[in-house]
C-alpha cells in the first residue's frame, strides 16, 4: 500500500486541507463569539450550511456514479476556494449574511467532495488494505485538526482573523493541486440504463439487502449525538470553567485519543469480531457523553473527551470499511452521498437541539438526555442484532 502514489497523494492532500479547514472553523467560532451572542442563533447559522449540503446530496450521488470521480473532486475543490471569498466579505462588512453564504458554499462543495473521496479509496487500495487505509486517513485528518486548531489559536493572539482565512484559501489551493496528481482507473460509464446513472432511491433497497451496512449506519447516530454539538459544548465548557485554554486542551486530548484508536484498530479487528467491537465502542461513546455531567471539573471533562476520541477513532474505520466492502461499487457515489445526507440531517437536528438545550436547560442536563438516548440505542439495537446471523459473513471476510 505504501508504494502506491495515490495513497500518498490522498494523505498529503488531507493533511494540507485539514489545516485550512480547522483554521477556518476556529475563525468561524471567533467570528460568531464576537457577533452572535446566542448559542441557538449560532446553531442556526451552522444549520443553514448543512441544509444546503443535504439538498445537494442526491445530485452529488448521481454525478459521482455517472461521471469521473477525479473531476468531481477537482470541481468541488474549486468551489471551496471560491466560497472562502464570502467570509472575507463577512469580516469586512461585519455581516452575518455573508457568513451564511460562506457556510452554504463550503458545505455544498463538501457534499460533492467527501462522498467522491470515499468512492475513490476502494479504487486505489485492495479490499484487505481498506481498514488500514481508513484508519490512517482518519489519523491524518485528526493530526491536521490538532495542528490546525493549535496554530489557529496561536495566530489569533498576534494577527487578525482574516489571516486564518487566507491560510485556509492557500491550503485549499494546495489540495486542488494534489488532486490533479491522482492517477487511477475508473470503470467506463455508459449513460442510460446502467445502475451507475440510476435513481438515488436505489440506495434504500441496497441497504435492506445488506443488514450489516444498515447496522453500521444506525450505530453512527451515537457518535453524531456527541459530534453534532461538539463546538458548542467546547465553548460552553470553556465558559463553565472560566478558562480559554481548555478549548485547545479538549480538542487536543480528543484528537490524540482518536489517533490512538485509529492506529490500533486494524490489530484489534484481527483479535475480535468487528461487529461486536462497533457495539463496544459505541457503548464507550455513550459513557463519555454521560460523564460530561461533571464537565465543570477540568480533569473529568478531559477524560470524557479522551474516551470519546478513542471510541470514534476505532468505530469510524470499521464502519467505513463495512460500507466500502459490502456495498457494490456501482452504488458507492449514491450510497456515500446518502450517508452524507443522513449524517448532515441528524447533525442538524443535534446541532439545533444542542443550541436550544444549552440556552434552556444547560449543559449538564443536556448531556444526560443525549447520553441516555445513546445508551438505549446501543442496548436495544444490540439485543436485536445479535439474534441475527447477518454479521457472520462480514466478520469472516474482514478478519482475513
Amino acid at each position: 500500500m505504501w508504494k502506491n502514489k495515490n495513497v500518498w497523494i490522498i494523505l498529503i492532500g488531507e493533511l494540507i486541507a485539514g489545516l485550512g479547514l480547522w483554521m477556518g472553523i476556529i475563525g468561524n467560532l471567533e467570528f460568531m463569539q464576537q457577533y452572535v451572542p446566542s448559542d441557538f442563533f449560532k446553531s442556526l447559522i451552522l444549520f443553514a450550511g448543512l441544509l444546503a449540503g443535504v439538498m445537494a446530496g442526491p445530485l452529488a450521488g448521481r454525478l459521482i456514479d455517472s461521471h469521473s470521480k477525479k473531476k468531481i473532486l477537482i470541481y468541488s475543490g474549486i468551489g471551496r476556494v471560491l466560497a472562502v471569498g464570502f467570509m472575507f466579505m463577512a469580516i469586512h462588512f461585519e455581516s452575518i449574511l455573508y457568513m451564511v453564504l460562506f457556510m452554504v458554499g463550503i458545505q455544498v462543495a463538501a457534499a460533492f467532495y467527501f462522498p467522491a473521496l470515499q468512492a475513490v479509496i476502494p479504487l486505489i487500495v485492495k479490499d484487505e488494505e481498506l481498514i488500514q487505509m481508513n484508519g490512517i486517513h482518519m489519523n491524518v485528518a485528526t493530526l491536521s485538526r490538532i495542528i490546525g486548531t493549535a496554530l489557529a489559536g496561536a495566530l489569533l493572539v498576534v494577527v487578525s482573523i482574516q489571516y486564518l482565512y487566507a491560510a485556509s484559501v492557500l491550503a485549499y489551493l494546495l489540495l486542488l493541486y494534489t488532486t490533479f496528481l491522482l492517477d487511477f482507473k475508473e470503470e467506463k460509464r455508459e449513460g442510460g440504463k446502467g445502475s451507475k446513472s440510476g435513481s438515488f432511491k436505489e440506495v434504500l433497497p441496497v441497504l435492506k439487502e445488506t443488514p450489516i451496512a444498515l447496522t453500521a449506519l444506525v450505530l453512527s447516530i451515537i457518535p453524531l449525538l456527541f459530534i453534532g454539538g461538539f463546538n458548542l459544548m467546547v465553548i460552553n465548557i470553556s465558559e463553565l470553567q472560566d478558562s480559554t485554554s481548555i478549548k485547545g486542551l479538549l480538542y487536543t486530548v480528543e484528537g490524540v485519543s482518536f489517533m490512538i484508536g485509529a492506529f490500533f484498530v486494524k490489530k484489534i479487528t484481527n483479535l475480535f469480531q468487528p461487529v461486536k467491537l462497533m457495539f463496544i465502542f459505541t457503548f464507550l461513546i455513550s459513557l463519555a457523553h454521560l460523564s460530561l455531567y461533571f464537565s465543570d471539573i477540568q480533569a473529568l471533562s478531559l477524560i470524557s473527551f479522551g474516551v470519546f476520541g478513542l471510541g470514534v477513532g476505532c468505530f469510524f474505520p470499521i464502519a467505513s470499511t463495512i460500507f466500502q466492502t459490502k456495498i457494490a461499487k456501482e452504488y458507492h457515489g449514491r450510497f456515500f452521498s446518502f450517508r452524507n445526507m443522513f449524517d448532515r440531517i441528524f447533525f442538524q437536528i443535534v446541532l439545533l437541539g444542542t443550541g436550544l438545550f444549552l440556552d434552556t436547560i444547560g449543559l449538564k442536563h443536556m448531556v444526560l438526555i443525549f447520553g441516555a438516548l445513546s445508551m438505549i440505542l446501543v442496548l436495544v439495537y444490540g439485543y436485536r442484532h445479535f439474534g441475527d446471523k447477518a454479521d457472520i459473513d462480514y466478520n469472516k471476510a474482514v478478519s482475513k
